[in-house]
C-alpha cells in the first residue's frame, strides 16, 4: 500500500483520532499488532488513518474480546484495506464505505467497526477544525497557541479542563469563550503536546474574572 504522506498521522493525533492514548498508540506499534503497512518509523513514528478504527476496537472491546480474538480480528479485517480503500478521505468514510466493509466474520463471531469508523470520522473532523480555531502568531504572546481572535492560551484552557474546573467556571473567567472553543482547545493540546517543560496553568482563585486579555509589560526594579 502507497502510503501518502497526507494520510500519515503523528502519535498524538492518532490517539485523539483513535480514541486512545499515545500509550496505546506505542503499544500497538512495539507489539506488531498491527501489520506494518499501517505504520512508518521513519522521521518519527506515525500512523495511517485507516489503522485508527482498528486501534480503536481492540482497546476498547478489551472488556469483551481476549487479546487473540481482538488480533485475529484486526488482522482479517486490515487484509481486505487495500490501497483503493486506504486512500479513501476519512473526511468521506460514511459517504465511500458501508458498514458491510467494516465488518469481519470468525467463525460464530461477526464483529463490525462501523461505529469505530465512523467516530474516527467524526474525531478527525473536530482535529481538524481544531488546527484552525487556534492559530501560533509571533505578535501575539510570543507565538504561543491562542484561540483564534483572542490572546488566550489553548494550552491554558485544556490545563484548565485537565484540572477538573466546570465549563462554567472556565467559561465565566473568559466570557469570548464557549463551550465549542473549549472542546476545540482540549483537542488541539491532545494532538500537539507543548515541547519541553510544560508551562503552569493560570489557576483562578474562586469568583475570579478575566476582564481583559491585553498583554501588559512588566516594570523593571529601579
Amino acid at each position: 500500500m502507497s502510503v501518502e504522506t497526507e494520510m500519515l498521522l503523528t502519535l498524538p493525533e492518532a490517539a485523539v483520532v483513535a480514541g486512545v492514548t499515545v500509550r496505546d498508540i506505542n503499544r500497538v506499534i512495539d507489539e506488531k499488532l498491527l501489520p506494518e503497512r499501517f505504520y512508518t518509523l521513519e522521521g518519527g513514528r506515525h500512523l495511517h488513518v485507516t489503522a485508527c478504527p482498528l486501534v480503536g476496537f481492540y482497546f476498547r472491546a478489551a472488556k469483551a474480546l481476549t487479546s487473540e480474538e481482538r488480533g485475529l480480528l484486526i488482522r482479517r479485517l486490515s487484509e481486505r484495506i487495500g490501497p483503493k480503500m486506504a486512500r479513501r478521505p476519512v473526511a468521506r468514510w460514511r459517504q465511500s464505505s458501508r458498514p458491510a466493509d467494516w465488518t469481519v466474520n470468525d467463525g460464530f463471531l461477526t464483529v463490525s467497526l462501523w461505529e469505530f469508523a465512523t467516530s474516527a470520522e467524526d474525531r478527525r473532523a473536530k482535529l481538524a477544525e481544531a488546527r484552525e480555531a487556534v492559530v501560533e502568531d509571533p505578535n501575539i504572546l510570543d507565538g504561543t497557541p491562542v484561540i483564534r481572535g483572542t490572546r488566550i492560551p489553548a494550552y491554558d484552557i485544556a490545563a484548565s479542563v485537565a484540572a477538573g474546573l466546570p465549563r462554567e467556571r472556565i467559561r465565566s473567567a473568559y466570557p469570548s469563550l464557549d463551550d465549542r472553543a473549549i472542546e476545540l482547545a482540549v483537542i488541539y493540546a491532545e494532538a500537539t503536546p507543548p515541547r519541553g517543560r510544560p508551562r503552569r496553568p493560570v489557576m483562578l482563585a474562586p469568583g475570579a474574572r478575566i476582564t481583559s486579555e491585553r498583554k501588559v509589560a512588566r516594570r523593571r526594579l529601579a
